[in-house]
């Protein structure tokens, strides 16, 4: 496993890392998340919902579409935006995916309003969720949620409800409902849109304040802990075994600044206090392989390499003329360290 990451530590940028077979279509891959036996899955608004790659880019597996060449229908997406989807998928509107220490996945749809625990092949095994959305910020769960932690030891289940709710909700491993904190705003314990979830330690999770910039630490109860300044903080893990680092993703500016530089578009690496360590992507977003578009979602694997899911075709590539699927889907390989 590798050790902690420091100032000096070294990565270099992946071009066309991912193999993506001719009849996949990935539109966008907006989570991604690595089991423990360094398998990539991608979870995607494509045609197949879930990818799964070795650590060198050739796919090993696919799932999540019966039928993925049948044509596509059109819904509503949480922005209230029609857009086509595949038919046959079973997650309409992708956002988040993580493993646990079992090596299953946790799947965020914020279409359907809805946490799915499945095996690594597809096989649900749990469903956190009705399916109806609970009142917009009324704090019940869910309303368009956004990400999803499970405790390694307890298994004990937190989930961000950050679009149409600005709460974190704890479950027990049974799925059982404990306890919910949180509340539209931007004092200590507020949010405004808490994109993303992830343990600091087995005592404490740090939450991505996407809107107010920032990144919480909270104790398990909800308790506030400590917080810092992150440009437009959309994705938090930590590093794996002994690297204990806080690996932030961080999105662009608003439109107005777009040209900018050093406003976004790259990954922060934080000690569990708040330290910056490290930074990488260019200054600038693109397409290029030290380039960001829209990060939405990052993970490491046990070398310490960083994989950076982006909304590019959302954010991005559906304003180009013509419209055009973008490069989603980073990876950077630790050479140092």
């Amino acid at each position: 496993m590798p050790a902690p990451v420091t100032a000096d530590t070294t990565y270099e940028p992946v071009a066309g890392w991912a193999k993506i077979p001719h009849g996949v279509f990935l539109r966008e891959a907006t989570s991604v998340a690595v089991d423990s036996q360094d398998r990539v899955h991608v979870f995607n608004r494509g045609n197949v919902p879930v990818l799964v790659f070795d650590r060198d880019g050739s796919l090993i597996d696919q799932w999540g579409n019966d039928t993925p060449h049948a044509g596509m229908t059109t819904i509503t997406d949480p922005y209230g935006v029609s857009r086509q989807v595949w038919d046959g998928v079973r997650f309409p509107w992708a956002h988040a995916v993580r493993t646990d220490v079992e090596d299953n996945l946790w799947l965020v749809d914020v279409h359907l309003h809805q946490v799915f625990k499945t095996d690594r092949f597809g096989k649900v095994l749990m469903t956190l969720g009705s399916g109806v959305p609970a009142p917009k910020q009324g704090g019940e769960p869910f309303n368009r949620p956004t990400d999803v932690a499970v405790h390694p030891k307890t298994g004990e289940v937190f989930v961000s409800d950050g679009y149409g709710n600005s709460r974190v909700h704890r479950f027990a491993a049974d799925g059982s409902h404990m306890l919910s904190w949180g509340e539209p705003g931007s004092d200590h314990g507020h949010f405004s849109l808490p994109h993303s979830i992830a343990f600091v330690d087995d005592d404490h999770v740090i939450v991505c304040d996407r809107e107010n910039h920032r990144v919480q630490v909270f104790t398990l109860d909800g308790t506030f802990v400590r917080a810092w300044h992150v440009h437009h903080a959309v994705a938090v893990t930590r590093g794996r075994g002994d690297d204990d680092r806080l690996y932030v993703a961080e999105q662009g500016p608003p439109p107005v600044q777009f040209g900018v530089p050093n406003l976004g578009h790259r990954v922060s690496i934080y000690t569990p206090e708040g330290d910056l360590v490290k930074r990488i992507g260019a200054p600038l977003p693109g397409e290029a392989p030290d380039q960001f578009l829209w990060p939405h979602a990052i993970a490491t694997d046990s070398h310490g390499d960083i994989y950076v899911a982006e909304v590019s075709c959302v954010e991005v590539g559906s304003k180009q003329v013509p419209p055009r699927e973008m490069v989603s889907l980073r990876k950077w390989r630790r050479t140092s360290g």
